[in-house]
């Protein structure tokens, strides 16, 4: 028996020593061409099995099974009662309190008429109240599409010289934003959307949030003439150089409405029961701003107003949709972004609340939901619209029990716009700007970017390029800035992925990272590693090139340690999920490599597919009987008791 120099190579030994039991690699049962495909496709776009609910039930119950998955209303509509109905109405009238004001800001925000604001938030909310699947989801227009619409749109026209093209340009992009989301929901494409990841939405929303907040400073200060531009420096750049036309009414008053919303929102954080506070002071304070203007109308002119918004339910703007070449790419373009935005945002919102109630909601259906939504609103004078934080946040902690509380909430603007629209004449543009401040400033998010800083530096990485590309670049070319980092990110997994050494550790017979286990220790005459990605054309050429500077280590490191003469090469592949042509070829060309050097090649623990493809392309054949293992143990138990018994050091 060999003389270890060491207790744990001992112990090691003892335990490879110890007799194990060898069992075979089996194949995965024989499947066709069609019933792999099926399988393959079913994981992919169906990973909820949605037929499931309807096998082994009569035609009456599949009707009504397919009506309740359609419309989701008809799950929770048969069991609806009176207890319901008079929580959802204080929490639809609650969440109307703070959408009507939101909606007139962030209409202007989007550089679109203040009335198209509110007609976003009736027919959206009708319609999501009978498709979506959240109970607690309260939609409407949300900060973040409507600055990313106003930025892009405004670029190519001008929403004050052409605001008749700028309106059709606006509800033409709302159809394509619906378009491509319930095209999303409809073709079960939605990891699309996963694209945009945590970090990126992290910077992307906080940047936003700054570039909204800058452009407010025209309503809080007064200017009249101010950039079109929404980059940090020429939006600084326009409010020092027109400090002449700034207003002290104007800072006095708005500071002071600002600086009430905020305290109003500090309180209902810190006590969430007196959530009724910071929902009901929006309306409040565009009540008293309002009051105000038109009690100083006669002894000052420089505070602006909104004047007359019209009266009566939207109007049909079918005819307005403009699918004229000269514009088409933009509104697809736009389309497409504010949609990613929105539905990101709508679904992301809903899982939140349906967690914290303990039910579920479905993403394709909400995609679909939120995409007819839009389309119909683009038909109904709506811009684009989605599930609103702030407003769903309100929407719980008012008591809301199911998508009633939209209906109510549009009901409520409903009258507003029959009734109540002259009210709004004397509504001071500072009041709209504070709102819109103090709803923005929760999305600067700096402990959720210190995560990413303490968890993974690159992924703090992707979010500062988010927020400094929308900063002083633009929202778009930001987005696109932190999509493109997150790419070359997944790109980099891929092309290049983590292999490592294992190590027995001792008295066991498990293998673990030598890195990350102190207590592992080298095999003598094994040089084990492992591969945790899968192998394919990205990547085999870099595994292979890698394997073989792992066994040119070893072998330096042996000769200079005087060790035993490495004889084999385990490669445990329990983590490689596939492998294609190019991988197979990989494997056959360092099998070959390391045959030249005396060095023996062992595939490890290889997954189902793997190991069926492995097997058609005859390279288990060319391993031979001890080329194969199902555990790193068996095969380093098996290999010593071979070598030992033809006499082999």
């Amino acid at each position: 028996m060999e003389d270890m120099s060491s207790p744990n190579n001992e112990t090691a030994a003892t335990a490879r020593e110890t007799v194990v039991e060898i069992h075979s690699v089996c194949l995965p049962p024989k499947k066709t061409t069609f019933q792999k495909l099926k399988k393959r496709f079913g994981d992919v776009f169906f990973p909820d099995d949605p037929l499931e609910r309807f096998r082994n039930q009569t035609w009456r119950n599949k009707v009504i099974l397919g009506l309740q998955s359609l419309f989701p209303i008809f799950t929770w509509g048969s069991q609806y009662d009176l207890k319901l109905f008079r929580s959802d109405v204080i929490s639809g009238l609650t969440i109307a309190s703070l959408a009507i004001p939101q909606g007139i800001s962030y209409a202007k925000l989007a550089n679109l008429p203040p009335i198209v604001g509110l007609y976003s938030s009736f027919v959206p909310p009708l319609i999501y109240s009978v498709l979506g699947s959240s109970k607690h989801l309260a939609v409407g227009p949300v900060s973040i599409a409507s600055l990313v619409m106003g930025s892009m749109l405004s670029e190519s026209v001008s929403p004050t010289q052409d605001s008749i093209l700028y309106l059709k340009l606006a509800f033409t992009s709302t159809f394509f934003a619906g378009l491509f989301q319930a095209s999303l929901g409809l073709l079960r494409l939605g990891f699309v959307i996963d694209f945009l990841s945590k970090a990126t939405l992290v910077g992307f929303t906080a940047g936003a949030a700054v570039i909204v907040s800058l452009q407010q400073l025209k309503g809080l200060l007064g200017i009249v003439h101010f950039t079109g531009k929404m980059q940090f420096v020429p939006v600084m750049s326009s409010v020092i150089h027109t400090r002449s036309e700034w207003s002290w009414e104007t800072i006095v008053m708005g500071l002071g409405f600002l600086i009430i919303l905020l305290t109003t929102r500090h309180i209902s954080m810190r006590k969430p029961k007196l959530f009724w506070i910071s929902a009901a002071s929006p309306l409040a304070s565009v009540v008293i701003s309002t009051l105000l203007v038109y009690l100083i109308r006669d002894k000052t002119h420089a505070i602006s107003f909104i004047g007359h918004l019209p009266k009566g339910v939207n109007p049909p703007s079918a005819n307005m949709l403009s699918f004229s070449a000269a514009h088409l790419a933009l509104a697809i373009k736009t389309g497409i972004i504010t949609g990613i935005l929105s539905l990101t945002e709508g679904i992301a919102v809903g899982r939140t609340f349906a967690s914290l109630k303990n039910y579920q909601v479905n993403g394709n259906k909400e995609m679909m939901a939120i995409g007819f939504m839009n389309m119909a609103g683009s038909c109904t004078s709506c811009y684009v619209t989605t599930g609103s934080f702030s407003r769903s946040a309100v929407n719980v902690n008012a008591g809301a029990k199911t998508a009633v509380s939209n209906i109510v909430m549009a009901s409520a603007v409903l009258v507003t716009l029959l009734f109540l629209m002259p009210l709004f004449y004397y509504t001071p543009n500072l009041i709209l700007a504070a709102i819109i401040l103090t709803a923005v400033i929760g999305l600067i998010d700096y402990q959720a970017a210190y995560k990413l800083y303490k968890v993974d530096k690159f992924d703090f990485f992707t979010c500062m390029c988010s927020f400094f590309g929308v900063l002083f670049v633009s929202v778009p070319l930001g987005l696109a800035i932190a999509v493109g980092v997150s790419v070359i990110k997944i790109l980099l997994h891929v092309t290049r992925p983590n292999t490592l050494e294992f190590g027995n550790i001792p008295g066991t017979q498990i293998y673990q990272s030598l890195k990350r286990y102190r207590e592992a220790s080298r095999v003598p005459g094994f040089l084990i590693l492992a591969v945790e990605s899968p192998i394919y054309f990205a990547n085999s050429t870099y595994l292979q090139e890698r394997i073989l500077r792992w066994t040119r280590e070893a072998e330096t490191r042996i000769k200079e340690n005087n060790d035993r003469t490495l004889k084999c090469i385990i490669l445990d592949m329990t983590a490689v999920s596939s492998i294609d042509t190019s991988g197979i070829e990989a494997l056959f060309e360092l099998r070959r490599r390391l045959e030249k050097q005396s060095l023996q090649l062992v595939l490890v623990n290889p997954v189902g597919s793997v190991m069926e493809k492995l097997h058609k392309s005859k390279i288990i054949e060319s391993l031979g009987l001890s080329g194969l293992y199902l555990t790193v143990g068996e095969a380093v138990s098996d290999l010593s008791s071979t070598w030992k018994a033809h006499g082999q050091p």
